[in-house]
């Protein structure tokens, strides 16, 4: 996976937390695949027609956007908050390439200016090192996170300091394959909300786990959907795939 989250042109911003309770996940099969991606489609797809079609039609079948469940995967979504794709990907590459290989304990001894020189900000390198100590004291158990029950592995990632709960979804959404992660407060996934479904305004994080629900137990798949839908209309493209897309 190159990317998380919708166009390159849209930053990955979060809007202002509307509730700190610890969100409730419907368990079903992983998306780790690509036909298990396919049957989540038409699942979905038989539970809400019109939407789903119609998004599948502006925004293309969404790639599955898998990364490993490691460190390194964390890290990515760490540098990921609040910047562009393209932004991210840039910034994420100079740390690879900075640090070989890209593990919790060579984060915990690289010197701040290494950091620095890759493009990130001081809140993110502090998060870089948090999450580093985490997993090494065992205050955060990275390898066990996918055998634990989602709002577990949710509650221990949010512990972290430096780890909100966008972060903790999107890991569990791309990292862990979780079928109902769902990143309410994602504001691409707010504004594509509000054109598919033709509200008035913006539905901020409450209000989109509430309309959330008409898509479990595959909310993490119709927020593939709805990434690719968004990064369609911003473009101007129509039934243009996005497999290709950095995002």
């Amino acid at each position: 996976m190159s990317g998380l989250g919708p166009a390159s042109t849209v930053k990955r911003k979060r809007a202002s937390p509307q509730a700190d309770t610890v969100p409730i996940y419907r368990a079903g099969p992983p998306i780790d695949s690509e036909g298990a991606l396919d049957l989540a489609l038409a699942a979905l797809a038989e539970r809400d027609r019109a939407v789903i079609d119609h998004m599948l039609q502006v925004g293309g079948r969404p790639p599955l956007r898998l990364r490993e469940a490691g460190y390194a995967g964390l890290a990515a979504i760490i540098v990921s908050q609040q910047v562009s794709t393209a932004s991210a990907e840039a910034i994420f590459r100079r740390l690879q390439a900075a640090i070989a290989p890209l593990t919790h304990e060579t984060v915990l001894v690289v010197d701040d200016q290494v950091l620095r020189e890759a493009g990130l900000s001081a809140a993110k390198i502090r998060a870089l090192r948090a999450t580093a100590e985490a997993i090494a004291t065992g205050a955060l158990p990275l390898a066990a996170l996918a055998a634990m029950p989602a709002e577990e592995a949710h509650r221990a990632l949010v512990g972290v300091k430096g780890l909100g709960p966008w972060s903790a979804d999107i890991f569990l959404l791309f990292c862990l394959g979780h079928p109902d992660a769902w990143p309410a407060g994602d504001l691409a996934l707010q504004e594509a909300a509000r054109i598919v479904l033709k509200l008035d305004q913006r539905p901020g994080t409450v209000e989109l786990n509430r309309l959330g629900e008409r898509w479990r137990p595959y909310r993490g798949v119709a927020a593939r959907l709805l990434w690719s839908f968004y990064a369609a209309v911003k473009s101007g493209r129509n039934g243009m795939s996005l497999t290709s897309n950095s995002e």
